[in-house]
């Protein structure tokens, strides 16, 4: 599947950016689409599986979606100002440096940053052109296009929900849960599916269960993320330890700790949500009262739970048992990880 991705983007990149000059940029957008872990199109084409069968063309649409979420890391890691991704500089950072090579006028960070989003609007425009060029039959994409620009839209207004998401303004956890199926959840793994089987022409007890499947899965990937983005190790993540937390985001384990706190806690918590900076011993007082509060552990059962009672909803579908034990699998792949 990723050779498919790359193998396009090479192609355009040949076509578009390197024809009028632009060298580097398409090196760092090959770069930068060639280290995803493909989850969304393997999700995509799950779903088609569970009503087709077999097909390359098919594998081709679902790659593609690939090339939605480089368009949505790109401008994310400009929204988040984050340095790294996978492990790697991020796009804007090494868009800044060249600029500062290259000797031109203005702002290397602006540059960086400006260049970074435009990299990823070409993305946003070759996903759907390589969906369209994928080959699957003309009806088939007529069943993808109305759920495929609602997908789109959902992404940019939960992202916009993600950046007024302030631990100061405390939300609930209601609240946060569904700004993360908004921004990650549904975008990771229902709308994924959802696509693959209205591609498939599946029946409507199908795309039941998969989207029942997807907002449970889907919440317990964003759960995990969360978790990472707290205690995970950024030589496996790839991302900047203690991100979420600089940032003062609401995240779901954050707003769990806010409801699991002492109020001597939860009056500690607010404090430093409020500080004008908000520096490593900030960073460091916060990971241990979100570990007294009890929020990491809670966290961990809201995504057993989640995985559980989707493995107990598979069990029991219309599925083909071949579908079916692909997802119970990716389940456990997406939200037992360290990455």
């Amino acid at each position: 599947m990723r050779t498919h991705v790359e193998d396009f983007v090479r192609a355009r990149c040949a076509e578009e950016l390197q024809a009028n000059g632009f060298e580097y940029p398409s090196r760092v957008l090959l770069d930068f689409v060639s280290g995803g872990k493909s989850v969304r199109p393997t999700f995509v084409y799950l779903g088609w599986l569970c009503g087709a069968g077999e097909s390359e063309a098919a594998l081709r649409a679902a790659a593609s979606i690939e090339l939605l979420h480089g368009f949505a890391l790109l401008q994310d890691d400009v929204m988040d100002e984050s340095g790294t991704r996978r492990g790697r500089p991020a796009a804007h950072v090494r868009l800044a440096r060249w600029h500062e090579e290259q000797g031109l006028s203005g702002s290397p960070a602006r540059f960086g940053e400006s260049a970074a989003v435009l990299l990823g609007d070409l993305c946003l425009v070759w996903s759907e052109r390589m969906l369209r060029e994928s080959e699957v039959e003309a009806a088939a994409l007529g069943r993808v296009w109305p759920r495929y620009d609602a997908m789109r839209a959902e992404l940019a207004v939960g992202q916009l929900a993600d950046l007024v998401n302030d631990a100061a303004r405390v939300p609930t956890l209601e609240q946060v849960l569904d700004i993360a199926r908004r921004k990650s959840g549904n975008y990771t793994v229902r709308r994924p599916l959802e696509l693959g089987a209205a591609m498939a022409g599946c029946p409507e007890p199908v795309m039941g269960v998969l989207g029942e499947y997807g907002v449970l899965v889907g919440e317990a990937f964003q759960l995990r993320d969360d978790l990472l983005g707290i205690f995970g190790e950024p030589s496996l993540t790839g991302k900047p330890a203690n991100a979420d937390l600089r940032e003062r985001k609401a995240t779901t384990v954050v707003a769990l700790a806010e409801r699991l706190a002492g109020p001597s806690g939860r009056a500690r918590l607010h404090d430093l949500w409020r500080r004008d900076t908000f520096d490593d011993s900030a960073v460091q007082t916060a990971r241990e009262l979100i570990v007294d509060s009890g929020a990491p552990q809670r966290a961990e059962q809201m995504i057993a739970d989640r995985v559980e009672d989707a493995r107990t909803l598979l069990a029991d579908s219309v599925l083909d048992p071949a579908a079916t034990a692909a997802l119970q699998q990716m389940a456990l792949l997406c939200t037992r990880r360290s990455t």
